[in-house]
């Protein structure tokens, strides 16, 4: 399976080396609106650059093109590339507006390429372990469900690019750095019914929401909160907490802090490894690596898509909820 790259930031990286470390998955090329920055990724990361975005779809060795543009171009680089009959790989989010999003999902289901939205984290393997507990009724009936996400972004990280903090390409800061916590809290404990949010522009000097609270009712009926700035100093760990009539867990990033069920009780030690919250570049590669190799067997038949466009677009749809966009 031949790979190409469209967009040479610091995410591109990551694709990179998860399509080198994955057996039958090869590298062709990269793309950037930039020529002279992807002749210096490609010469980086010993590759090829090509012309532009068009050269790149324009090639038919090219299998899957990945996209690591800023947010507000994924759904038009994507639409391009399913046009151009390739399999997508799309970083989060799929899209920024909502018939964006519509509009992929429905180019998904008239052709036969497949594309899937970087959600990495449902892979970890302690995500795993409280998705299995949840379908087995481990916790009995989930009551409550809170997520917290106190990040610290700088002033200079939104001064430093010209995208960043703006509704057109970057969406805010649930979009940005909020989305994969409410990925996985919908992925654990399912679909919502209700969303009631508020967000709001509190200390940044950005275009977008850099702070929002919102109060949740599931479908089944559980009610949730969720908690989300990008202005708490000095930032903290997400903590997602899902409590139950016959468990609970308290979930640090991707690993399982605390679980406790009638008959097992876990701690996780505090001397084990923590994350920079801080550093956006603070990244394990593994989850994607995990997620190219999914869409290569589900492109060759041989296991089914974990995460699609219509997966995406639900998430998309809580965040929109909650900035009442």
């Amino acid at each position: 399976m031949k790979f190409g790259i469209v967009g040479c930031g610091m995410i591109a990286a990551f694709h990179v080396n998860a399509i080198r470390q994955i057996e039958g998955a090869e590298l062709l090329g990269v793309a950037d609106v930039n020529i002279d920055f992807a002749n210096s990724f490609a010469e980086k990361h010993n590759t090829r650059a090509y012309a532009n975005y068009q050269a790149l779809l324009d090639d038919p060795a090219v299998d899957v093109v990945c996209i690591c543009t800023p947010s507000g171009f994924h759904a038009e680089n994507a639409k391009m590339a399913l046009k151009h009959n390739k399999h997508v790989v799309v970083e989060k989010p799929m899209a920024l507006l909502p018939e964006d999003a519509d509009e992929l999902v429905e180019l998904c289901k008239s052709s036969d390429r497949l594309l899937t939205v970087i959600s990495q984290i449902r892979f970890a393997p302690d995500i795993q372990k409280v998705k299995k507990l949840i379908e087995e009724n481990a916790f009995g009936k989930i009551v409550q469900v809170n997520l917290s996400m106190m990040y610290c972004r700088t002033p200079e990280y939104y001064s430093g690019s010209a995208w960043k903090g703006t509704w057109k390409l970057d969406g805010g800061e649930m979009m940005n750095q909020g989305i994969h916590g409410i990925d996985i809290m919908r992925y654990l404990v399912g679909s919502v019914k209700k969303v009631h949010g508020l967000s709001k522009t509190l200390h940044h000097n950005i275009e977008a929401e850099d702070t929002a609270a919102a109060v949740l009712e599931f479908e089944n009926g559980a009610l949730g909160t969720i908690n989300s700035t990008v202005a708490a100093f000095p930032g903290y760990e997400r903590r997602l907490t899902i409590c139950g009539t016959l468990g609970s867990v308290v979930i640090i990033e991707d690993n399982i802090e605390q679980l406790n069920l009638k008959d097992y009780t876990y701690k996780r030690d505090p001397n084990g490894k923590t994350k920079d919250v801080s550093n956006p570049s603070d990244i394990d590669v593994t989850g994607h690596v995990i997620q190219l190799t999914n869409l290569i067997n589900a492109v060759n038949g041989t296991d089914k898509l974990l995460i699609d466009a219509n997966e995406n677009r639900e998430t998309l749809q809580l965040i929109w909820g909650i900035n009442n966009r």
